[in-house]
């Protein structure tokens, strides 16, 4: 027989391999304290999740806030930048037309080299040209082809960018002037706007002013009628007053005016204090009677009053006796219940005492050791 190297079937293996993997991931969901669900305070999960979403709500406001900032500051810039490049292409404007006035090429000291003023190659040679070395050479080979034609170009293209910047220079300045005049527009139309307001206000002031008047004259009118009313009615009862007090008893003197019977009076005979002349002896004699009758009456029920003062003062007096009586037998009664209730704790203690004993030194025996509790959560299952 021959040997033959079969091979080895590694799908049990993998399925150990599985099984144990399993395994010890539910060890660690399960014995995992974070992940566990048992014993979740939700009310404070439910708080965490409120403070989280207002912490994210603010960064978010806060975010905006920070964006719209962004883009202001960024517009800011833009067009600080487009204005200093305004400003700089005017001036770059500025700097190309002083040059093409105040410094043109045919005018420099060298022109007659570049431009049309230049001689023939060796006009201004004394000397014969093989007389001459390297550093004498004036004109080159090359120089001078097609010279006028280019500075002749370059000029034209030169008075075209010249022509349109002034033509957009131009166009800048209409808009310009075409923006102030309709800036002078619409001031002059709020001006007048504002004019035809003050009017219309000046006219309310007017017609407010007319009425306010109207109602103060009509106010005059009618406290003036009032006054004279009022003057009629004063001199009507001064008149009244002057002619009772002429007709009355007191400028007469009768006698028998201090007795008169009045309608309101109905008790009878009514004395006028401003009429009258003294008491009689009767009246007096009646005065000191009625008076020791009051003292009489008063004494009386000063001693009535005593009576019953005294009467009330004892009664208070057993109402305290009685109730000491009886908070003493109450302090007499807890003090017995106090006692027994003290019996009956100590009877108890002992009991308990007793059972204690029993159970640690009779029940209670085989104590479990730390073994015992370490053989248990070894597995998930």
């Amino acid at each position: 027989m021959y040997k033959v190297d079969l091979p080895v079937d590694e799908s049990e293996q993998r399925a150990v391999e599985r099984r144990r993997a399993a395994e010890a991931e539910r060890k660690n969901r399960i014995f995992n304290s974070r992940s566990r669900v048992i014993g979740v305070d939700l009310r404070a999960l439910h708080k965490q999740q409120d403070e989280k979403r207002e912490r994210l709500e603010m960064e978010k406001q806060r975010d905006m806030a920070h964006d719209l900032l962004r883009l202001s500051l960024d517009e800011t810039a833009l067009q600080q930048k487009k204005e200093e490049d305004e400003l700089r292409r005017e001036l770059a404007q500025d700097m190309i037309k002083f040059r093409a006035i105040h410094q043109r090429p045919e005018d420099s000291r060298d022109a007659d080299i570049n431009y049309d003023r230049q001689e023939a190659p060796d006009a201004g040679i004394s000397v014969s040209g093989s007389a001459l070395g390297p550093a004498s050479m004036q004109v080159f080979l090359g120089e001078g082809i097609n010279e006028n034609e280019k500075k002749r170009a370059e000029m034209e293209m030169n008075e075209r960018n010249l022509r349109a910047q002034k033509e957009e220079r131009e166009k800048q300045e209409r808009e310009k002037k075409n923006r102030e005049l309709l800036t002078d527009r619409e001031l002059v139309e709020k001006d007048l706007r504002a004019v035809q307001l003050n009017a219309l206000e000046e006219e309310c002031k007017r017609v407010a002013r007319i009425e306010l008047s109207r109602y103060n004259q009509d106010q005059a009118e009618e406290r003036i009628e009032r006054e004279r009313q009022e003057r009629l009615r004063r001199e009507g009862e001064d008149l009244a007053e002057l002619r009772y007090t002429v007709t009355s008893d007191l400028l007469t003197e009768r006698p028998e005016a201090a007795k008169r019977v009045t309608e309101s009076s109905a008790e009878g005979p009514r004395v006028l204090t401003d009429r009258w002349k003294g008491m009689t002896p009767q009246q007096i004699s009646d005065i000191h009677r009625k008076r020791d009758e009051q003292c009489l009456e008063k004494e009386r029920l000063r001693e009535m009053e005593r009576q019953r003062d005294l009467a009330w003062d004892y009664h208070l007096t057993e109402r305290a006796r009685q109730q000491e009586r009886e908070e003493t037998r109450d302090k007499g009664l807890q003090r017995e219940r106090r006692a027994q209730l003290d019996k009956y704790n100590q009877q108890l203690a002992r009991e308990q005492q007793e059972h204690q004993e029993y159970l640690d030194r009779q029940l209670y025996t085989n104590r479990p050791k730390v073994q015992y509790f370490t053989q248990f959560n070894t597995s998930s299952r």
